[in-house]
């Protein structure tokens, strides 16, 4: 292992623009893909925050006894969907109007507008049919006059939802096919440029394993130093954008950070594992 390590050492310091050059290719290839994804991530949490203000409103019929509307309440919150439940009284939903609404003011007058139960879901069951479904069961209760929750609103914002994941893991798949294809051309280069050296090793006894350590060991660290600078470049786009744009991006989590090293780590060693690999069996 120290002498694949030697090799290996040996191999970056011979050929340094060649080493640069394939931290370079594969750093730029992940973040392509790093750079995708955090748009993707971005869009995601815009949208789930959106989704947060999903809510059903029932509107209570006037003269209802607040004993019923608070029973009724009570039982709604017992729904498996639903988070929380508020009852917004007759003088609430005025102040609530003048304060949403300043530029009308003048417009809402006391009585108006009638009390309501306002009514939050719980996360995945904000879609257009859990939301309908749980309408349509308040809606039998028989002092609710009307209830509303943005039907459509709801329905053009998983439209959009559902768009924008299938077109994420498409384009997703086509980066990340097309950062492996050229990551695997360039480790393929660094291996031809030794293919001299592979088969006086061969020639003298080598194993297969022998001959493939050092590559392995290059490879993954090269795998490495590209996915650190990668997100290095992920990081400072993002700031930039932040800056230029003024507005907060989402970053990826330490989780996220650990798979991209990895993920750099396991390309640069399965590319040179297969180049290698497909090279001695030439020779």
């Amino acid at each position: 292992m120290r002498l694949a390590f030697r090799d290996a050492l040996f191999a970056v310091r011979r050929a340094p623009l060649l080493s640069v050059l394939s931290v370079m290719t594969i750093a730029f290839s992940l973040f392509a893909f790093a750079l995708f994804g955090l748009v993707a991530l971005n869009i995601k949490r815009a949208l789930e925050s959106v989704e947060e203000r999903v809510e059903i409103r029932a509107f209570v019929a006037d003269g209802t006894p607040v004993e019923e509307v608070t029973n009724a309440a009570m039982e709604i919150g017992r729904y498996r969907e639903v988070q929380n439940v508020t009852i917004v009284t007759q003088e609430q939903a005025l102040a609530r109007a003048r304060r949403e609404l300043g530029e009308f003011s003048d417009v809402f007058e006391e009585g108006v507008l009638p009390s309501s139960i306002d009514i939050k879901l719980v996360p995945g069951a904000r879609d257009p049919r859990s939301v309908g479904a749980v309408a349509s069961r308040v809606r039998t209760i028989s002092f609710v006059d009307d209830v509303r929750y943005g039907e459509e609103w709801i329905t053009q914002l998983y439209k959009l939802r559902n768009i924008a994941g299938v077109t994420g893991l498409a384009l997703g798949l086509a980066f990340a096919i097309v950062a492996v294809i050229i990551i695997g051309a360039t480790i393929r280069m660094t291996v031809l440029a030794r293919a001299k050296e592979i088969g006086i090793m061969r020639l003298v006894g080598a194993t297969d394993a022998f001959v493939r350590s050092p590559f392995l060991i290059e490879g993954f660290a090269k795998g490495i130093l590209g996915g650190m600078l990668a997100l290095i470049l992920t990081w400072v786009a993002s700031l930039t954008l932040e800056h230029y744009l003024n507005f907060s991006a989402m970053f990826f989590d330490s989780r996220l950070v650990l798979f991209g090293l990895a993920g750099g780590a396991l390309i640069g060693l399965f590319g040179s594992g297969f180049a290698v690999g497909r090279h001695l069996r030439r020779v």
